[in-house]
């Protein structure tokens, strides 16, 4: 029989080849790890949806940045979880307000980790939505003053990155100019340019505290049916002066990431949101699954996608695997 065709399987025989020409990489350097900080002491509360993911009274909180850091994870990103909460979310901006303590104790301790500031205010709120509220509604222009706030807060007590996840038209360019006028212009925005109201943030609110008291965020959180307007989020985030793009959540929206990619040329980070990381815990803890194996393939993937960087609760076994798997060295 005379067949003509193409041998695609020549590249995959064996292990070292398929090493040889993988064209994705995930690296330990490529992961952000979120903390949860919270008042009180002797505080490690175990979040009931996120298994493995604790809420830390700073009395403890070295014990699990260290953990970190002996995994050679470079970033963290730090949620507050405050004992008081008003209409217009003051501890968020506060200089003695839990994440702005966290920040400092964490600089002091580990100087060479990159510290991430969330810079909201649904935490902090006693109505739980991520800006200032009349009528039912929440009014864009003067929560931005209190974000501006907020964000310089966060830089004076040692904040490497502010990272604004509000969606507030013009948040961007409001934290930028207050961070530049505040001394702070080499401070960098890591937005959250495109953030989908979604149903897989469920276990979040369970860390954090966040759940609205009424209504829901879908007027400043984009519709997950559109792609277009997530293009235009970006744009906008990038004239306004971001320097990384968040795309939030990720596993639904790798085409979204990769549009973002195309069209910013600015480095793009994925969020591996809450929802994401429960529903394989989940399965895992059923036998349904392999976890290691189902993590690092959607984190590939996410990679693939166009992200440069990876926000992820599983960041610390994946740091785990991929010095076990090289014996002590990370692997693609």
């Amino acid at each position: 029989m005379d067949l003509s065709f193409k041998r695609h399987r020549r590249l995959r025989k064996s292990k070292a080849i398929r090493n040889l020409v993988r064209e994705t990489h995930l690296h330990t350097e490529d992961l952000i790890y979120p903390i949860f900080v919270t008042e009180g002491t002797n505080v490690k509360n175990e979040v009931p949806s996120m298994p493995n993911v604790f809420q830390w009274s700073l009395d403890l909180l070295d014990e699990e940045v260290q953990s970190a850091v002996n995994l050679q994870i470079e970033a963290i990103i730090v949620f507050g979880v405050p004992n008081e909460k008003d209409d217009v979310g003051s501890s968020a901006y506060h200089e003695e307000g839990i994440v702005q303590r966290a920040i400092r104790q964490i600089k002091q301790n580990h100087p060479e980790l990159t510290v991430i500031a969330d810079t909201c205010l649904c935490q902090f709120t006693d109505h739980g939505h991520c800006g200032v509220i009349e009528d039912g509604n929440v009014l864009n222009d003067t929560t931005l003053n209190l974000l501006a706030k907020t964000a310089i807060s966060q830089a004076k007590a040692g904040a490497d990155i502010i990272a604004p996840s509000n969606m507030m038209d013009g948040f961007v360019v409001a934290i930028r100019t207050g961070l530049d006028q505040a001394g702070y212009e080499d401070i960098p925005i890591m937005s959250y340019a495109v953030k989908y109201s979604s149903a897989f943030y469920g276990p979040f609110r369970d860390a954090a505290h966040s759940s609205p008291k009424f209504g829901d965020r879908k007027t400043y959180q984009m519709d997950p049916a559109n792609r277009l307007e997530a293009i235009r989020e970006a744009q906008s985030d990038l004239e306004e002066g971001a320097d990384f793009f968040i795309v939030k959540p990720a596993l639904s929206y790798l085409d979204i990431i990769r549009e973002v990619k195309n069209h910013v040329g600015a480095p793009v980070v994925a969020y591996n949101v809450s929802g994401e990381y429960s529903m394989v815990k989940a399965a895992s803890k059923q036998g349904w699954i392999n976890e290691k194996e189902i993590v690092l393939e959607k984190l590939v993937s996410m990679k693939r996608a166009g992200a440069d960087l990876i926000l992820t609760y599983h960041a610390k076994d994946v740091a785990h695997w991929l010095r076990e798997e090289r014996g002590g060295h990370e692997h693609a």
